[in-house]
């Protein structure tokens, strides 16, 4: 089976390639915007996927599965991750499968931590998203949380991973989280880890079913006239 796995949910675009009779040779590729950068989320995503099914001599006819990341995270950054996997699902009649962000965080950094993990990706409106994890298991479900009150979630030692958990190290730290140096590879979205989570599912999921885990009420609710 080959899966091509993509996450939008923070403001980098995250694109892998996986081949599941070798898991282990993942190809991604991501962007990551400059400080300052706009998220570069519809541009990239198409550009970035056609290049790994190029380097690999593949199509899109041959993708079997579409993994994608449903969030929780960026409101504009799910709709168009989504939008593009459901999209490419029905162009190549390919499998659907959405998998957690957040798991998909924590996953990408348990290999350097053998206790809990706690991926925390910054939901603006000095709000984070966040979830724990042990072994695989969800030990603490998805929750929007201000980062002040991240002791009431968090455990000592866990290790706090994601943009969340940099830009509110100190409230992390100051709940005994361990977190990362800044340039740590485990503060990113891996879009492997999307496709590696995505083989636990033994069929995929009806295409409709397939939406933006939010988490919270948009920032701009519609009112009436």
């Amino acid at each position: 089976m080959i899966v091509l796995g993509l996450d939008t949910a923070t403001p980098a675009t995250a694109v892998a390639l996986l081949d599941a009779d070798a898991p282990a040779s993942a190809r991604e590729a991501r962007h990551d915007p400059a400080a300052g950068e706009r998220p570069g989320h519809t541009a990239q995503v198409l550009s970035l996927a056609h290049a790994l099914l190029a380097d690999t001599g593949r199509t899109f006819a041959d993708v079997d599965r579409i993994a994608v990341g449903v969030g929780p995270g960026s409101f504009t950054g799910l709709r168009i991750g989504v939008a593009t996997a459901r999209a490419l699902a029905q162009a190549a009649g390919a499998e659907i499968v959405g998998v957690s962000s957040l798991r998909a965080l924590a996953s990408g950094a348990a290999h350097a931590h053998r206790g809990t993990v706690l991926a925390v990706i910054d939901a603006r409106r000095r709000e984070v998203f966040a979830a724990a994890y042990r072994n695989g298991d969800e030990i603490v479900a998805p929750v929007a949380i201000a980062p002040a009150e991240i002791g009431s979630v968090a455990g000592k030692n866990w290790l706090a991973v994601g943009d969340g958990a940099l830009r509110f190290r100190t409230d992390l730290e100051g709940a005994g989280c361990l977190v990362p140096p800044d340039e740590s590879p485990q503060h990113r979205v891996s879009a492997s880890a999307i496709c590696r989570l995505s083989l636990k599912a033994a069929e995929g999921t009806q295409l409709e079913l397939i939406v933006p885990d939010y988490l919270r009420p948009p920032d701009a609710v519609k009112t009436r006239p």
